[in-house]
């Protein structure tokens, strides 16, 4: 299967505990960028000097100011080291994923740290323009560093209905489509003019119910949601052959996401006993959504439209459907203020259970209120096992507090098939985990045309986290490593990343020669830039688009944010 190397190659996969002490510290030497985790410091520009010279630029926040890394500094050129709060050997994984991408240190700073439209990066392609509500291009990348993009222009399109998107793949013009709805499938496979792509990607339709906001405070509730839906019926009404209804919250492919029991079936008459005499009885609800077409449900209209019709009919609710424009409903649902039941889902963005469960239940996460010890626990446990046989226990007993505290309701792991023209050569949905790789594509013209689900939020994917966003930033911008399209980690902006014995400092050596599309040299201090600009909240450039900067804060911890507090 195109999944075996990913699965077994990370099976020891464990995310950062922030474990090792030690207050925050300033370093100075040779005049290079210096940076700190402690209040108040800014960073310099990373430089090199004459003659050979090189001023290494260092960011040492210790690992008491909430962040999982010690320390990166910049030993030569082409040299970065890592060096950890706790053993990671996932390292490689997390920053091969496309928000660790390393962008010129010099469009930041003429950005003030909000390149949201002018990304300058490595990749095969660069941007040209980008029309809002209508379109992006990209050209080649003339001085790519690996083998050059066969087509010359890239252009990315958007349509929210995947009808509307079969409709100009039948018509030719677009070549790729992502996430057929299930009903037309069979009508590409027919078609001799089309080609059929299977996507691999593993993820869950959920739904989220938020424990600060009644009626969903009271565990009865949640635990009758959760019997009021029957996924099966979505499965056979909305969902691609080979899509399951969800036993458990993360798929049973990646390992210890099936441990423990598995959910509640369909049960409207324990669903309406449990809400006797409860003070949600006949009440108004609004089921919240983005009416954005992803690998967990093509169909969200719909698909959301029929589960507030279960809910109406199971439970006596009058429920009403909202949808949000997609930025504002993600920034809202992380923030955990608004809504109190909601739809939404996931796909991996790399293969362990903590991606799912860590994510979506870990103690800094606010999607679903008040996080739950029960589950925390367990949780941050299980993160630090590396071994799945040993961390069976720990992670039966997490996945049984989500069955018995409801957060959020599994519904449905979702089959995924793309679409393109039989005339576009090299058609690949790119790796398992990340988006098609256009640069191995050959359309047999001077341009690609992808029609998307969105329109990108931004194209600063440090602090983005939709997909439509990191699709374009991947084609654009490279990390130190990346995902080929088997879903192994190789090479990139790095030669290779390797460990010391316990995983806790990672040597990066760097490719040479290597230039941004802005014509500025690549080095290792652009490396400790970046990472400096995403991990430390103090930093003047840390400010993207929402500021949450989610996959660097949540894999791997931002020094230094202020202190919240909630209430119940």
């Amino acid at each position: 299967m195109k999944q075996a190397k990913w699965w077994s190659a990370v099976v020891v996969l464990a995310l950062l505990a922030a474990a090792c002490a030690g207050p925050a510290t300033t370093t100075t030497g040779g005049g290079g960028a210096t940076t700190t985790g402690a209040p108040g410091t800014t960073g310099a520009a990373p430089s090199t000097t004459g003659g050979g010279g090189f001023e290494g630029a260092a960011f040492e926040p210790g690992c008491d100011v909430g962040t999982n890394v010690s320390s990166v500094v910049a030993t030569s050129a082409t040299q970065v080291v890592f060096t950890l709060c706790a053993p990671n050997p996932a390292f490689q994984q997390i920053v091969a994923f496309t928000p660790f991408a390393i962008q010129s240190s010099e469009s930041l700073e003429a950005s003030n740290g909000s390149p949201l439209d002018s990304p300058v990066g490595t990749g095969a392609y660069k941007l040209d323009t980008w029309e809002r509500g209508n379109q992006v291009v990209m050209s080649a990348n003339p001085d790519y560093w690996g083998d050059p993009a066969v087509v010359n222009q890239l252009v990315i399109r958007w349509a929210d209905q995947p009808a509307s998107r079969l409709t100009e793949l039948q018509a030719g013009t677009v070549d790729y489509i992502p996430n057929l709805a299930a009903a037309d499938i069979a009508t590409v496979e027919a078609n001799p003019n089309l080609q059929a792509v299977p996507s691999p990607n593993p993820n869950v339709l959920y739904i989220g119910l938020n424990n600060k906001i009644a009626p969903f405070d009271d565990v009865k509730v949640r635990q009758a949601v959760a019997q009021a839906i029957d996924a099966q019926r979505l499965v056979d009404n909305f969902y691609p052959v080979g899509s399951e209804v969800a036993t458990h919250f993360t798929p049973c492919q990646i390992p210890n996401g099936c441990d423990g029991d598995d959910w509640y079936p369909f049960d409207a008459t324990a669903a309406q006993g449990l809400l006797a005499g409860t003070a949600a009885e006949g009440l108004d609800v609004t089921l919240y959504f983005r009416d954005a077409s992803r690998p967990y449900v093509g169909e969200p209209v719909a698909v959301a439209n029929d589960i507030a019709e279960q809910l109406s009919d199971n439970l006596g609710w009058n429920v009403t459907v909202q949808v949000v424009e997609s930025g504002e409903f993600i920034e809202t649902a992380l923030a955990g203020e608004t809504y109190g039941l909601f739809m939404l889902g996931w796909g991996a963005d790399y293969p362990h259970v903590t991606n799912f469960l860590d994510t979506h239940f870990g103690a800094a996460v606010k999607n679903f209120g008040t996080p739950y010890p029960e589950i925390t626990g367990p949780l941050e446990e299980g993160a630090t096992v590396g071994d799945t046989a040993a961390a069976e226990p720990i992670y039966t007993e997490a996945n049984n507090m989500i069955k018995e505290l409801v957060p959020a309701v599994p519904l449905v792991h979702g089959a995924i098939v793309d679409a393109a023209l039989a005339s576009l050569n090299g058609a690949n949905p790119g790796p398992p985990i990340g988006a098609p790789q256009f640069e191995l594509m050959d359309s047999g013209r001077d341009n690609i045309v992808f029609m998307q689900n969105k329109e990108p939020i931004s194209l600063y994917c440090a602090d983005e986290s939709d997909g439509e966003s990191l699709a374009a930033c991947q084609q654009m911008m490279d990390p130190l490593l990346r995902y080929d399209t088997e879903g192994n980690v190789v090479p990139a902006l790095a030669t290779a990343c390797t460990a010391n014995d316990d995983s806790t400092v990672w040597t990066c050596d760097l490719r040479e020669g290597v230039k941004f599309t802005d014509g500025t040299d690549f080095d290792a201090n652009d490396v400790v830039f970046n990472f400096n600009v995403w991990l430390d909240y103090t930093n003047p450039l840390h400010t993207g688009n929402s500021q949450l900067f989610f996959y660097p804060s949540s894999l791997l911890g931002v020094a230094n944010q202020p202190a919240t507090t909630t209430t119940n």
